[in-house]
């Protein structure tokens, strides 16, 4: 299907990375963006990005003894399961509030990921970490200042620039780098307004020092119309997450995808993670317990988060996920969703998805 669009759309080009069709699929933890989507993305032409989070936590045993080494396995396992599905473009989304962050990004960039897209925190250390590979970097932010930060820091240290920079609004799911003022606002606008100031930086840049920083602009992308109005605003390519989960392809249990599909947007709640962020999910038996500030019963199996304190959090972030992908615990869990979910109608194949967003964008571009 390549061949049919590939003329039509411009492709994503970072650095020497072409990506045929400028659709990132976003990394969902824990255990949403695994192998089998990442590589239905890649095959059809767009960047497939597995979610690192959580992967190991299934080893009987070893994620308790030695969480490190869990989850450097679970990484490796889905990189090369995905490596053997597509040779398309895969990489690996990496939450810097990890307690391993350092492990999972040198992990990913010694088994060959095409690029890190890390969020959750600044990853300052970053390119320390993927020296001698030629793995991209591409921190996420969430404003035109924190964009100038990292390509001051990464310049100054490394004498090196973002590959890329996703820019992520405040209407994405799951963590979201804004305020719960700003999150709980949901205003339509407000990526549009971060994206042109973050590209009035990294064109600064780009002229200046004779590099390329390509933008991805993502949270609350839904459609056609959403990508090409990003594309015609100068970003290079888009990163959607939550019309990835409604596919066959991605893992979740049947029970994880319906919710998606029977949401409503008064489903959509906003609340506070130990990872320090603002959290956007759907709502579940667990999320109503815990809007009447009642406090789960904890037990620290991994020590996952540099951020979690046991002694006042009221839940175990890594478990109620862990719970969404069990069919038989999805209402006891925490399901991360986009405040677009509720447009979801159905569960498609990757394929029937990206013809529809392909299809549309260009349509819009030619309008």
């Amino acid at each position: 299907m390549i061949k049919d669009i590939v003329n039509k759309l411009a492709p994503l080009i970072i650095g020497d990375l072409k990506i045929p069709i400028p659709i990132i699929q976003g990394g969902m933890g824990v255990r949403v963006s695994t192998a089998s989507l990442a590589a239905a993305v890649a095959n059809y032409g767009g960047a497939g990005t597995i979610a690192s989070v959580g992967l190991g936590t299934d080893e009987a045993g070893l994620a308790e003894k030695d969480y490190i080494q869990s989850s450097r396995n679970g990484l490796i396992n889905e990189i090369e399961k995905a490596r053997e599905l597509s040779n398309g473009a895969i990489g690996v989304n990496i939450l810097v509030a990890l307690s391993n962050f350092e492990d999972l990004a040198r992990t990913a960039a010694q088994k060959g990921a095409d690029y890190i897209i890390a969020g959750a925190g600044l990853p300052i250390k970053l390119p320390e970490f993927v020296k001698g590979t030629k793995t991209k970097i591409i921190p996420i932010v969430s404003s035109a200042r924190l964009a100038r930060l990292m390509i001051k820091s990464w310049t100054k240290k490394y004498s090196r620039f973002p590959d890329a920079i996703v820019v992520e609004g405040p209407l994405a799911g799951g963590h979201v780098g804004f305020s719960p003022e700003d999150v709980e606002a949901h205003e339509e606008d407000a990526l549009e307004r971060i994206v042109k100031e973050v590209l009035e930086v990294t064109t600064k840049y780009e002229k200046e020092h004779n590099v390329s920083i390509p933008v991805i602009a993502a949270g609350g992308i839904f459609d056609g119309k959403d990508i090409a109005r990003f594309l015609k605003m100068g970003a290079k390519g888009v990163q959607l997450g939550t019309r990835f989960v409604a596919t066959n392809e991605c893992s979740v249990p049947d029970a994880f995808k319906q919710k998606y599909v029977d949401a409503k947007e008064e489903d959509i709640v906003i609340i506070k993670s130990p990872v320090g962020l603002p959290g956007r999910t759907l709502r579940t038996k667990f999320i109503d317990e815990l809007m009447t500030n009642a406090k789960k019963k904890i037990i620290c199996r991994y020590k996952c988060l540099k951020t979690c304190d046991i002694k006042t959090t009221p839940y175990c972030i890594a478990q109620q996920l862990m719970n969404a992908v069990d069919p038989s615990t999805v209402e006891d869990a925490i399901v991360f969703a986009g405040h677009n979910v509720y447009k979801v109608k159905e569960i498609v194949p990757v394929k029937t998805l990206m013809d529809e967003l392909v299809n549309e964008t260009i349509a819009c571009l030619n309008a």
